[in-house]
């Protein structure tokens, strides 16, 4: 690992001080934020960024902060491990802490934050490669699309085939979430599902929209009402430690409770790992408003939350994964 400078600012403004202004060529060994350091300081070490100064936020007040109220307001520096074991989180936004909770181990939630779960870069093995020049690191070709694909993505791939992956995201992205993000032009709010960019859009080398000198600082989240429930599920090829193969985040709202045979009022399906962004599975969810909540009608939905895959050589496997999983989490909420 390259030397670096360390500086620990009093507030978020200083801290967006010490950031380039672009992401030009320079932006290589520019300034980057670190707080939990669970990525950056393994891309580090793989030589794919070498920053000449690492920017600690984690002494900045305020930014570690939970609230439960009408809304479910987070900071970015939360840690993993307090989304876990959260009671009023868990039982008012239980997909949050249920996707947090299977995140690695234990010692690694208790210094990974919420900020840097859904900034954190690809574990494509050709990306993470030194000696690798994909299309991600400013190469011409994602190796993946005809290499060794069993990981990447069955969704949205093009031309680099990464799956974005955060565990947190999914289930964010189901239960509406809102971030904050901070830049030297000011803060603003967007929904979570915009954050994230597909390969296609905008710079293929980024997977969200911000800028060189911008911050993710919160993230809120509407608590559901009743009769909502929601669920996070997650398949992974260890049973501890590992990153999902695939994933879902569920919610639903059922008439008379979320039991068997109710009417389903609305839902909500997003899949993880199987894709660049967490994957909205709009047409499983307009199906499902109006059906009853039953095994056929999980089938149906699941079949449906799959469809339009295109995956690769090595990972048509996960079509039929995310498909089991979609009608696990609908099962579970009965």
């Amino acid at each position: 690992m390259k030397s670096f400078k360390i500086y620990s600012p009093a507030s978020i403004d200083e801290a967006l001080k010490l950031l380039p202004h672009s992401r030009g060529p320079a932006a290589f060994n520019a300034a980057r934020l670190v707080a939990g350091g669970q990525d950056l300081l393994g891309e580090m070490k793989d030589h794919l960024v070498e920053p000449e100064a690492l920017v600690n936020l984690t002494g900045i007040p305020g930014l570690d902060t939970i609230h439960c109220g009408s809304s479910l307001t987070l900071g970015a520096l939360v840690r993993l491990v307090s989304l876990e074991r959260h009671g009023e989180l868990r039982a008012g936004w239980t997909a949050i802490a249920e996707a947090a909770e299977s995140v690695a181990s234990p010692q690694i939630r208790s210094q990974a934050t919420l900020g840097g779960n859904l900034c954190q870069r690809p574990r494509c093995w050709y990306y993470r490669n030194e000696h690798a020049p994909c299309i991600k690191k400013g190469g011409h070709e994602c190796f993946a699309e005809a290499g060794q694909n069993k990981y990447n993505a069955i969704f949205g791939g093009g031309p680099s085939y990464i799956v974005h992956p955060s565990d947190l995201a999914p289930a964010l992205v189901c239960l509406d979430a809102t971030v904050t993000i901070a830049g030297g032009r000011g803060r603003r709010d967007m929904l979570l599902e915009d954050f994230f960019t597909l390969p296609n859009e905008g710079s293929v080398e980024r997977e969200n929209v911000l800028k060189a000198d911008e911050a993710v600082v919160g993230v809120s989240v509407p608590r559901l009402p009743s009769p909502w429930r929601s669920c996070y599920l997650k398949f992974r090829e260890r049973g501890s430690f590992d990153f999902a193969l695939a994933s879902v985040a569920v919610a639903l709202a059922v008439e008379g409770g979320a039991v068997e045979g109710g009417e389903i009022k609305a839902a909500k399906i997003v899949l993880g790992g199987v894709a660049p962004i967490p994957w909205r599975c709009t047409k499983a969810e307009n199906y499902l408003v109006g059906k009853p909540h039953e095994p056929a009608t999980w089938r149906r939905a699941a079949e449906l939350a799959v469809e339009g895959a295109e995956p690769l050589e090595h990972n048509g496997y996960k079509v039929r994964l995310a498909n089991g999983l979609c009608q696990k989490a609908l099962r579970h909420l009965a």
